[in-house]
């Protein structure tokens, strides 16, 4: 595939296909969503000029190395735009964008370095990352977006910036241990000569802003201080403060360190400070105003204190009702597969959704590694534990593969060694199959709709879908095709892709399977067979999936509404009608499903 000149990529940016027309309607549930994420820098490049950000000199100055998976590669604004056809022909209804704010181009130490390709070392929260692009650009994707019908969600950050700030006791080794609360308490004047102060910062009932008032200076745990030449790196200035992070050293990701450490050395924003939540809400609600964006997910939500939250979202929703945007959209990372975990943050810290890693965890479970179907039965009963219940559980956007923990064709490999090419296919088939009937919203990872098998997560799952110049995925074999990531990967006729169209069209066409309750009809404990209907009430309708994940095919009786007479195939062989009233006989093929519609 030829690559697109940066001169047609402007103009299809600027002047969609579909501007001429009237703009399809924005209002909608999040449940009517089929989300697609995608990394800009991995995604096309349109306008080289812009690979090393307006910067000068090698890859340790600008980041951009297109052969080392752990650098800038190319991608940009200008490229998404481009390539909206191809999101709009797989079916998604809105865009996650990776983080386009300004980053430290590299950090890490020496030999380690790496480059912030995937946006969440931020320095200046106000712009756009000139490896990406202009906010002009931003805002012509945004309206291009919106031309179709698509919305676009924002990546956002707010537990922590770049790594700027250092440690004096961390020069020697480079080792910034995690130093509690109990240790080395908050003084007014830093260090243990000071008047503690932990009282103004551990509960809601004294956190005032005169308590944090009295908080002189950062040095109660470490004595921080910003390198000459990074004095004021940040942006808003308030960010070059140290005063306003916790400077506690490396977060132990268990206890308060999950809260108040450093992550990996990323400079942890004191987020329970006024001045800090004051910031943030200036910050986002600026995007929001300036771009029109849709909504936002959230990175690290699980790593900020709950306060925080309990200001922040409500002030989202009325700066997007000011902006015109009603239906705001935010949900937030919990990387967790607890669903009791994952509920907390939507009862406790007031978040609307958040992204279901438990769902996730049990699709691998029994489509990849073969253990039973009462996984998914276990995670699907504690539905009523989000706030709002099961109906709200509608709103999780859900995924079975990501960025961070790796692509679903992965874990398939993986967890089957000895499984051929079309085995790995079917699982990852019946994943996506999955994913595009059960209650939540459908969140897609860019590339794995082309086959992408990664060889692990992190860097390794961030293949480019433009030519790549990575030798680790260049070598990889894709599924469903004799391509390689060394040429541009943007086949609408490859398997997957086709697939997943097909499912997302059959998800637009049936309100019960974006909005109906779920009802689960057969789970085994010690088998791969499970079948869950989707109900509609309002127009009497009754949509049934039944999967197998098994290598041989499974005949069952399943239990169905006792309404549901008449009945026709949307995908596999249905049969007509009950063997009696309330039980419906199925044939399922070997890693396969059938999804059946009976109408009242």
């Amino acid at each position: 595939m030829k690559r697109i000149t940066h001169a047609a990529l402007g103009a299809l940016a600027l002047f969609p296909a579909t501007a001429a027309a009237q703009a399809p309607s924005l209002d909608r549930p999040a449940e009517d969503e089929i989300i697609y994420f995608l990394l800009p820098d991995r995604f096309e490049n349109a306008d080289p000029s812009n690979d090393r950000g307006g910067l000068s000199g090698d890859r340790l100055a600008t980041g951009y190395d297109p052969s080392d998976k752990g650098f800038y590669h190319g991608g940009d604004l200008a490229g998404l735009a481009a390539r909206l056809d191809y999101i709009e022909g797989l079916g998604a209804t809105a865009i996650w964008l990776g983080p386009v704010y300004v980053n430290k181009p590299v950090q890490g130490p020496p030999g380690q370095e790496s480059a912030a390709y995937h946006g969440y070392w931020i320095t200046d929260f106000t712009d756009v990352d000139p490896h990406l692009g202009t906010k002009e650009e931003l805002k012509s994707l945004v309206d291009a977006a919106h031309a179709r019908g698509i919305k676009v969600f924002l990546d956002i950050v707010v537990n922590h910036t770049a790594d700027v700030i250092q440690y004096e006791e961390c020069i020697a080794d480079g080792k910034c241990g995690y130093r509690s609360l109990a240790d080395y308490p908050y003084t007014t004047r830093g260090g243990p000569e000071g008047e503690r102060i932990n009282d103004g910062f551990l509960g809601d009932a004294v956190r005032t802003e005169e308590n944090f008032e009295r908080l002189e200076r950062p040095d109660y745990a470490f004595t921080p201080f910003v390198p000459d030449e990074e004095r004021e790196a940040k942006a808003p200035a308030w960010l070059n403060d140290p005063i306003y992070y916790h400077n506690r050293g490396n977060s132990a990701f268990r206890g308060e360190s999950s809260l108040y450490g450093d992550f990996s050395g990323l400079d942890d924003l004191m987020t329970e400070h006024p001045r800090v939540v004051e910031g943030m809400i200036d910050i986002y609600g600026d995007w929001i105003a300036r771009f029109g964006v849709d909504g936002f997910r959230v990175d690290t939500a699980r790593h900020v204190e709950p306060g925080f939250w309990r200001s922040f979202l409500p002030a989202m929703q009325q700066r997007a009702e000011e902006a015109g945007r009603p239906g705001f959209f935010v949900f937030g990372e919990v990387a967790m597969s607890d669903p009791a975990v994952l509920a907390e943050h939507t009862r406790r810290h007031g978040f609307e959704a958040v992204l279901d890693f438990a769902l996730r965890d049990a699709i691998i479970d029994v489509v990849a590694r073969g253990e039973p179907t009462s996984a998914l039965s276990e995670v699907f009963a504690a539905d009523i534990l989000y706030e709002g219940g099961e109906e709200a559980a509608r709103r999780l956007p859900t995924f079975i593969g990501n960025h961070d923990d790796g692509r679903f064709s992965t874990m398939v490999a993986r967890a089957r060694p000895e499984a051929t090419p079309q085995e790995v296919l079917d699982r990852v088939r019946l994943g996506y199959a999955l994913l595009m009937t059960a209650r939540g919203v459908p969140t897609l990872y860019a590339g794995s709709e082309q086959g992408f098998v990664s060889d692990g997560n992190d860097k390794d799952a961030r293949e480019d879908m433009f030519e790549s110049r990575v030798a680790v995925y260049n070598d990889n074999d894709l599924l469903g095709t004799d391509a390689t990531t060394a040429r541009s990967n943007f086949d609408p006729d490859h398997p997957l892709y086709r697939f997943v169209s097909e499912m997302a069209a059959l998800r637009k066409q049936e309100p019960a399977l974006r909005r109906g309750a779920q009802v689960e009809r057969l789970s085994e404990a010690e088998g791969g067979l499970y079948a869950f209907s989707r109900l509609d009430e309002a127009i009497g309708r009754e949509i049934l999936m039944v999967a197998n994940a098994e290598n041989r095919p499974r005949e069952a009786s399943v239990p169905v509404d006792a309404r549901s007479a008449q009945w026709s195939g949307l995908r596999g062989a249905c049969a007509a009608s009950p063997d009696a009233p309330g039980s419906y006989p199925v044939k399922v093929p070997a890693r396969g499903f059938v999804l059946c519609r009976s109408v009242w």
